[in-house]
């Protein structure tokens, strides 16, 4: 099999010849794998053989952007969204933003209209030469984008978002659909200039730690209806859907199947999103894709992730429908050895025959 093949027969659970692998590292993680060993030149996609590629189109309201250097550690960053955000020069954490372009009805107004779809959003050049070197690889290629509440953190203060939510609905939900139709106006514009994608694979963050950011009552009422929409422009073409959306979201989870989703990913362990119960309550309706606690990964007793590892594909690989990721992304506390053990035990334990 190819990768795409592997990719369709996972997430449409069916068991392909082994678990499809790809997986996302920090910045700072693969500046220290160059001093350990990853060939300059080389990035981690290439080396350990990831398997999707993405593109994405530029969802911004696409405002002059500026990097202004600020410490050694720091610089401060003018974003395409009019924010301004403090970021370490490593991108090993998150950014602190320091002002947010949107603190009215107004100033989203004023935005709005800057939010249409258009062709000059692909960087069709760019665009391109990635699929056609994915299309010559047989990988799996996704379209990629941002939808709903966690974009809008791009434009309101958190804090500021949530209380919206709850105090001016009808604003919200006017946000989630225009962020919705610029989406699909994005997607329906690469689907008619030829590039047949494999399926789409779609963001947005809506737990922390231990719940949901908001109750599965607002969700359905706000943001669903809008998810819906962007599900269902890829499901009735026959795509399937990744969503990625961290931290505990369970209780959204019947929610997203009824929108259309076809897998979750990253599957967060520091959550409490546990990869076999997720398995056995959903495995049957949904794609798996992630759930191998980074923790483990890091630990200096090798058992602890071989264990990690062989314990978890044996109950998620089932008849298909799982698929290799980390549980969130790879931070600089795992060594380049340490992840290339990883891998090789991923190829160990993620074969079907």
């Amino acid at each position: 099999m190819d990768s795409v093949e592997r990719f369709r027969a996972a997430l449409a659970h069916r068991e392909p010849d082994r678990v499809p692998i790809t997986d996302g590292c920090w910045k700072s993680t693969v500046e220290r794998w160059r001093r350990e060993g990853l060939p300059e030149g080389v990035s981690p996609h290439e080396y350990f053989g990831y398997e999707m590629v993405t593109l994405r189109p530029d969802l911004s309201p696409r405002f002059p952007a500026e990097v202004l250097p600020e410490d050694a550690e720091h610089e401060l960053e003018r974003t395409p969204y009019g924010a301004l955000r403090r970021q370490r020069r490593d991108r090993a954490s998150t950014p602190e933003v320091l002002d947010w372009p949107v603190k009215s009805r107004e100033d989203w107004e004023r935005i709005k209209p800057r939010l249409l779809p258009g062709a000059d959003r692909w960087d069709w050049g760019a665009v391109r030469a990635t699929y056609e070197e994915a299309r010559g690889k047989g990988q799996f290629v996704a379209f990629n984008s941002h939808i709903g509440y966690a974009h809008f953190q791009e434009y309101i203060k958190s804090e500021d978002l949530l209380m919206l939510l709850a105090t001016d609905p009808e604003w919200a939900k006017d946000m989630f659909r225009t962020q919705a139709e610029l989406v699909i106006g994005q997607a329906e514009l690469l689907l008619k200039a030829g590039f047949a994608v494999d399926g789409a694979f779609l963001a947005c963050d809506l737990g922390y730690r231990n719940a949901t950011f908001f109750s599965p009552r607002m969700y359905r009422e706000l943001q669903f209806p809008h998810d819906r929409m962007v599900f269902r422009t890829f499901r009735d073409r026959g795509l399937p859907v990744i969503l990625h959306s961290d931290g505990r979201v369970k209780a959204l989870l019947s929610q997203f199947l009824e929108a259309g989703l076809s897998a979750l990913h990253p599957i967060e362990c520091k959550a409490g999103m546990d990869l076999a119960e997720l398995k056995r309550e959903y495995g049957r309706d949904l794609a798996l894709f992630g759930g191998i606690d980074v923790r483990a990964m890091a630990d200096p007793d090798p058992r602890v992730i071989e264990d990690e590892i062989k314990r978890k594909f044996e109950v998620a690989m089932a008849g298909g429908g799982y698929l290799y990721h980390s549980d969130h992304s790879i931070p600089d506390n795992v060594s380049f050895g340490q992840y290339c053990h990883v891998i090789d035990l991923v190829h160990e334990h993620g074969r079907y025959r």
